[in-house]
């Protein structure tokens, strides 16, 4: 096995979140799934990365219920689930463990957000040695408010203000970013060879 698929915070806690509605891709979950059983049907290996914020009381505090795999994907038994408190996959977990354990030299990334947790994941594989896929369409973002508005804006004055940054240029800029220098980013049909 040279290839593991880590899909990232594709997690309930984000659906709980008023942002939903603006979730730039609507084909993230199945694009996800098509990654998982290709992966699976090639006999590489699946993780599974949650994301947590313990004691915050919010969407990503486990005991709000939250932290967990969006209902239309389903981790196997034998799939490996780790549970981050940091916005990469490797620094609060065992995943570097895990993928040397089982010969992984490269990694395809996918989930949630774009810029956020996947690309931040996808720029310490690069660091760690790991050749990196990142399939953009298996990714899903949202708009980013200016970062002087108070936290409690709504989502419909965050889409009025002309500060904020579209859902589409976050992920243009997130492709710029990692291409070439981090990460062959690919859609999914490209990757799947479809």
């Amino acid at each position: 096995m040279t290839n593991a698929l880590i899909v990232i915070d594709v997690q309930e806690s984000f659906r709980a979140r008023p942002l939903w509605e603006t979730l730039d891709n609507p084909r993230l979950i199945a694009n996800v799934r098509r990654l998982v059983e290709a992966a699976r049907a090639n006999g590489e290996m699946v993780v599974w990365v949650l994301h947590s914020e313990p004691g915050t009381g919010g969407e990503f505090d486990p005991a709000n219920g939250h932290v967990r795999v969006v209902g239309e994907l389903e981790p196997g038994k034998e799939e490996p689930l780790v549970t981050k408190t940091s916005h990469n996959a490797f620094t609060t977990t065992n995943l570097g463990q895990i993928l040397m354990s089982a010969g992984v030299h490269s990694v395809t990334v996918c989930g949630l957000r774009t810029e956020q947790c996947v690309e931040t994941t996808a720029r310490v594989a690069s660091d760690f040695g790991y050749e990196v896929t990142f399939v953009t369409d298996a990714t899903g973002t949202f708009p980013i408010p200016h970062w002087d508005v108070p936290a409690d804006q709504t989502v419909e004055e965050l889409l009025a203000d002309p500060r904020t940054l579209s859902a589409a240029d976050v992920v243009s800029r997130t492709e710029y970013a990692l291409a070439g220098r981090f990460a062959a980013v690919r859609s999914t049909d490209d990757y799947l060879g479809v």
